[in-house]
């Protein structure tokens, strides 16, 4: 692996990531995302702006009750007002309240937006720079300049520009980063721009803080590093205003993997995937399957040449072990499939089949003529499963659906609505029948289903439905459509999807189900499991004491 880098870690998911169009942290989320970006190994955590909300304020109240280990916690906040002295700028006193080791402060860079947004001139910009900063660090503080519009106000007046990183650099700033507020600049004026403005300075470290405008944030950033820049910003999946930051999750992997810059320890870099996921849930967000190195598909393999080559020599398509990042390879099924994936998707399910045994061929037939018809296995392992088990002949049917009504009454006028769903069903030889009201047709459906189940298999019980999707195959088709129906169950301990197509969307939802709970009976529980590990050692012990017993020679034969 590559040696340690000098290379630091700006996390600014709890700030800018914030300003994202549909992430909205609670307090307690925001402590919870600090305290694990800490333990990830994260060098900075930029918390908020103490100037801006009681939220933020809050926070920093909060964070200094918590013990961080690895990150120096950041305020983040902008220079003095123009033509007020430090001393007396609310905002800055604000700042120092925050008690964090670090600030960092937003400061204008640009001619254009000194003139025209700031209303005040250029050498008063200056003077702003150059005494927050020198406060700040007076008062014990690490400051780290973050120059608003660098690029694009170098590209206008660059003396101005190098005028502004210059004062922040004799002020005491430790960090001078480059910010591409705009996210329209390319990585080789990226990479031009920060070599040139590095040149000009003297002691402080050059930082790289890019969005993602033309889709270039990370690839800007890299380019930045490239030509000295020391510091990446960033926040954890690109979260942040407009079209995103520079996601540090994508970024740590390149540096590491890509640039030989190792930035984190080699266990910490393998809780990346973990980490882009937890960030996800606590934010509300549905992770994103193409992320690079992240990603459910970023190892994902469906063509019949791709998976017969991985199979022999993982590298052939794959541009790193999976496993570095905290991902895995999968095995996709499907029209364009072989016999090889079937083969291997079946293996990583814990299901022996030979690539080429019939029962191999057969299941890729019966996949064929099923997407053919407008399924999909890609995203539904358990019905996949089922299919396999069915062909091996391991299938056990639990239960038998004599029929089901689902019904659904609605009265405009009193403001009555009912859907209610019955079943008939044949287990163990005994018929049930059961009537069930839901939200829905398909939840009423399924609160049927398992009414007439649970008393022969209480694991049922934990049994939920948590994701329920519907596409429609054929639109062309109209109302006379295909509809293909995905769902997502969990028991509580893990999850599984299965799949149902058909015309009428609720036969399409009821096979769907039906894959559902049939793939949880056959499941043994971990109860029942670790009963079956119980046995087998108990069996072990008496063969043991039995092969003892044969071995010891009678008392009457010993020897005195």
């Amino acid at each position: 692996m590559s040696t340690s880098s000098n290379i630091t870690l700006y996390d600014t998911t709890l700030r800018d990531g914030a300003q994202g169009e549909g992430i909205h942290f609670s307090l307690a989320d925001k402590l919870r995302i600090a305290q694990r970006l800490d333990t990830f190994g994260m060098h900075y955590i930029e918390g908020g702006w103490p100037g801006s909300n009681e939220k933020d304020i809050e926070f920093f109240r909060e964070a200094k009750k918590l013990k961080f280990k690895h990150a120096r916690l950041a305020a983040f906040g902008s220079t003095r007002r123009a033509n007020t002295p430090v001393e007396k700028d609310p905002q800055v006193a604000l700042l120092l309240e925050a008690d964090t080791p670090v600030v960092t402060l937003v400061c204008k860079s640009s001619k254009l937006h000194v003139t025209e947004i700031l209303r005040t001139t250029l050498d008063e910009n200056l003077a702003m720079i150059r005494d927050t900063i020198r406060y700040l660090v007076e008062n014990g503080r690490e400051v780290i300049f973050d120059g608003e519009h660098t690029f694009d106000g170098y590209k206008d007046d660059p003396a101005y520009t190098t005028a502004c990183y210059q004062a922040a650099d004799e002020a005491g700033a430790a960090y001078l980063v480059m910010c591409d507020t705009n996210g329209g600049s390319l990585p080789a004026e990226i990479a031009k721009i920060a070599s040139e403005l590095g040149s000009k300075i003297k002691k402080a470290k050059m930082g790289i803080h890019t969005h993602d405008d033309c889709g270039l944030a990370v690839a800007n950033a890299l380019a930045a590093v490239e030509v000295g820049a020391l510091q990446v910003q960033g926040t954890v999946n690109g979260y942040g205003e407009r079209t995103g930051n520079c996601n540090l999750v994508t970024s740590i992997a390149n540096l590491q993997l890509k640039m030989n810059q190792r930035v984190l320890p080699d266990d910490k870099l393998a809780e990346l995937r973990d980490l882009s996921l937890f960030v996800d849930e606590v934010a509300n967000q549905r992770p994103s399957g193409r992320a690079p190195f992240i990603g459910a598909s970023a190892f994902a393999h469906k063509g019949g040449i791709h998976v017969n080559a991985i199979n022999k020599f993982s590298a052939s398509y794959e541009h790193i072990k999976p496993e570095l990042v905290g991902n895995s390879q999968r095995v996709l099924v499907g029209e364009l499939a072989g016999r090889a994936n079937v083969m291997l998707k079946a293996k990583t399910l814990g299901l022996k089949l030979e690539e080429k045994s019939p029962e191999a061929l057969k299941v890729l037939e019966q996949i064929k003529h099923l997407e053919n018809e407008g399924y999909e296995f890609e995203a539904a392992d358990a019905s996949f499963q089922l299919l396999v088990r069915k062909a091996l002949g391991q299938y056990k049917s639990f239960f038998e659906l004599d029929e089901y009504h689902v019904s659904i009454r609605k009265n405009s006028v009193h403001g009555f609505d009912a859907c209610e769903a019955t079943i008939k069903l044949t287990v163990n030889g005994e018929k049930v029948y059961t009537v069930s009201e839901g939200d829905g047709p398909v939840n009423a459906l399924d609160a049927a289903l398992r009414t007439a189940l649970i008393r022969f298999y209480p694991r049922l019980e934990q049994m939920k439905l948590v994701d329920y999707k519907v596409r429609i195959i054929d639109s062309k088709s109209g109302t006379a459509a295909k509809t293909r129906v995905f769902i997502e169950s969990s028991d509580g301990d893990s999850t599984w999807a299965t799949v149902g197509v058909s015309y009428d969307i609720i036969e399409a939802s009821w096979l769907a189900l039906r894959d559902s709970v049939d793939y949880l009976l056959s499941r043994k529980s971990l109860l029942e499991l670790l009963d079956d590990v119980a046995k087998v050692k108990t069996k072990i012990k008496e063969v043991e004491k039995k092969a003892v017993e044969k071995m010891s020679i009678p008392p009457s034969t010993q020897s005195v």
